[in-house]
């Protein structure tokens, strides 16, 4: 037996009853841009040098 693919609503219908009803789209007026001035906290720095990749991967 082949297993048929989920339409577009029982899809719809998943969503709903896993998230409930969602807020409604902001509107363009209501939008901001945003701007990063500092680095990111939640992420570590990259070094992309073979020393540093060596150490963070094992190698």
């Amino acid at each position: 037996m082949t297993e048929q693919p989920f339409t577009d609503d029982e899809y719809a219908f998943l969503r709903h009853v896993r998230f409930g009803q969602l807020p409604l789209a902001a509107r363009p007026d209501q939008r901001v841009e945003l701007t990063e001035t500092e680095s990111r906290s939640d992420r570590p720095d990259v070094w992309d040098d073979p020393v540093h990749w060596d150490l963070r991967h094992a190698g």
